[in-house]
This record gives C-alpha cells, structure tokens and sequence, in this order.
C-alpha cells in the first residue's frame, strides 16, 4: 500500500503566521456573515404587519446576497492554507453576534436587529484591515472591502427605515 503524501507547503508570499491571523480573522466574518444570514431568512419567514411585502422581498434580497458571501469567505480560509469553520458549534463560538431571537419580534424590531447585525459584521471586517495589511495580502484586503461596502449599505437602508 502506497503511503499518502502531504500536500506541498503553501508559498505565496505570506508567512504561515500571518496566514493564521488572517484566517482567524476571516473565521470570525465567516462565522457572523453566516449568523447574519439565519436571522434575515428567519425574520423573512416570520414578518408580518402593514410593511409585510416590502420587507418580505427586502429580507430575501439581504439573506440571498449573505448565503452567498459566506463561500468566497470560506475560499479565502481554504487558500490561506487552513480549514473553514462549518458548524453551528463552531460559528456560535466565533461570531460575536447573538442569534435570531426565539419569538420574532414586531417588523420595525427585526429592521433594527438586522441594521445592528450589518454594523457589527461591516466592523468586524473592517478590524482585520490591520492584519491583511501587515501580511500584503491584497486577496483578503479586497474580500473585505467588498463585505464592507455591502453591509455599510445594508445597514443604511435599514436605518433609513427606521426613521420616523
């Protein structure tokens, strides 16, 4: 029987240092990008009230666009040369935001929740600017400035929404 033989080592420009410190960091986004996502198909599912149709199409829009962020960012991991995080166990220990709520709250409650979530997300990403940038590695720098533009938008029109 042939003996299996390690992958080749990963040489692309970053130490194998700060590859981990970046795919940490990128676990994280992962972890509350995919968070994100439970709630917005949660509340798409249990809105209701006057604002039902907007919101219904509008929270499918944002966990469509979320459900697929979560591969690019999990790709990313893979190239850096370490495993992606996969399970329910694994993102509620690395994502700082809380789940969805056990009973949904009222339409205008959701909009907030969701508006909050994009925020942490947009500043989550936007803390490991420090690391991709010490590690050259544009990849991940451009990953995030992507993320970035989306959940800072996000969380405007959902602001927007609550303004009286």
């Amino acid at each position: 029987m042939a003996k299996k033989s390690a992958a080749p080592s990963i040489s692309i420009g970053i130490s194998e240092k700060d590859r981990a410190a970046v795919a940490a960091g990128l676990s994280k986004l992962l972890a509350e990008t995919y968070t994100l996502y439970l709630t917005t198909h949660n509340f798409h599912w249990n809105v209701t009230g006057p604002m039902f149709n907007s919101l219904h199409a509008m929270f499918m829009a944002q966990y469509t666009e979320l459900w697929n962020a979560v591969d690019p960012i999990a790709e990313r991991i893979r190239s850096l040369g370490f495993p992606a995080p996969g399970s329910y166990a694994q993102f509620a220990k690395l994502s700082g935001l809380p789940d969805a709520p056990a009973t949904p709250p009222k339409a205008m409650k959701m909009v907030e929740v969701l508006m909050q979530g994009h925020e942490a997300v947009a500043r989550t990403a936007r803390a490991l600017f420090p690391l991709v940038d010490k590690a050259s590695d544009e990849p991940s720098a451009d990953l995030l400035t992507q993320r970035l533009t989306i959940h800072e938008q996000t969380a405007w029109m959902l602001r927007s929404l609550l303004e009286e």
